[in-house]
């Protein structure tokens, strides 16, 4: 049976600001639907704060992932803003932190611990939502098939789709995976070890 992790993302943006050693560090931890809307953000907050030091970034969002860390010393900002993100199993969110010098140097780990509580302290804040992702699946089976596929997938209110008969039915259908072991679990009983009935997923993700 497959079972599939629910990942969580945030329900608004949140914002904070933390000082350490006069520099100053403003933390956006926010939601967004692809990586052209986190380039889109991170621009918008460049144009807002022209006057930084630095602006460094971290996102994950549908599967990819972006990270800057803008000046600063090679994996003293982006990573630890990034593992913050990763810790928490988010998706679809962009974490930026802007930072003002203040003139005292706080060395690499200082600078990875200032930049990972920044992003640490705008969780805190955080309305966090479960996100539920959907799996398509390609479905192959025999015409007498039909009609005992349609009857599985009803109650969960799946549809056939792009339906195509030539010498075996080949249909898509869309779940959702907090009922994805059981519809496959259904579906797999039809035709147990058979090839009368063939699912395939294109997602990796989906562990099928």
């Amino acid at each position: 049976m497959v079972v599939w992790l629910m990942p969580s993302t945030l329900a608004e943006p949140v914002y904070c600001e933390l000082e350490i050693k006069k520099s100053r560090f403003l933390t956006w931890l926010e939601p967004v639907a692809s990586s052209e809307d986190a380039k889109a953000r991170l621009t918008s907050i460049r144009k807002q704060y022209p006057d930084a030091r630095h602006v460094c970034f971290a996102f994950y969002v549908n599967g990819s992932s972006g990270l800057s860390d803008d000046g600063e010393p090679s994996g003293t900002a982006a990573k630890p803003m990034f593992n913050v993100i990763a810790h928490n199993d988010l998706i679809n969110v962009m974490a930026i932190v802007v930072r003002y010098f203040g003139g005292i140097k706080l060395g690499a780990g200082g600078l990875a611990r200032a930049y990972g509580g920044a992003v640490a302290q705008a969780m805190t804040l955080a309305n966090v939502v479960k996100v539920e992702r959907k799996f398509t699946l390609k479905l192959t089976f025999d015409f007498a098939l039909e009609s005992q596929v349609r009857r599985v997938l009803a109650p969960f209110s799946i549809e056939l789709e792009n339906l195509q008969y030539t010498s075996t039915v080949s249909a898509v259908v869309t779940v959702s995976e907090s009922t994805s072991a059981e519809v496959l679990s259904q579906l797999q009983s039809i035709a147990p070890g058979s090839s009368a009935l063939v699912i395939d997923c294109d997602d990796p993700e989906a562990g099928l």
